[in-house]
């Protein structure tokens, strides 16, 4: 019984650990939604923050990207080939400039490039 109850927690942990990795469609499309609406009106982008409902976006996002979409896509297509399917980002500068990406980009801390 014991064994059998290790190989199950086994397989479980074995089954979803691609599950916490992927392209994280949802939770990314969400982001990609604040930052759109944060470019045309920061206030309401600051209201949907406090009422909660980017936070709750965000972590509805987050489950269905750990059950349903990370699962699948792993399981389905990137576990086989060994590459990882991406993710495409909204273009969206806005109007008042733009920051890059610090970690992956040569962003640099709070610069603000483009705009009017």
């Amino acid at each position: 019984m014991r064994k059998a109850a290790i190989s199950l927690a086994l397989m479980f942990a074995l089954m979803f650990s691609g599950c916490y990795a992927g392209p994280h469609q949802l939770r990314r499309s969400v982001d990609d939604w604040d930052a759109k609406l944060y470019t045309e009106n920061p206030w309401v982008s600051a209201v949907l923050w406090v009422v909660p409902v980017i936070p709750l976006a965000n972590f509805v996002a987050t489950v269905g990207d750990l059950l349903v979409t990370d699962a699948w896509t792993f399981w389905t297509k990137d576990a086989w080939d060994g590459k990882g399917t991406g993710y495409k980002h909204l273009e969206y500068l806005g109007t008042d400039g733009h920051m890059q990406n610090m970690l992956l980009g040569d962003g640099k801390w709070l610069r603000v490039e483009g705009g009017d």
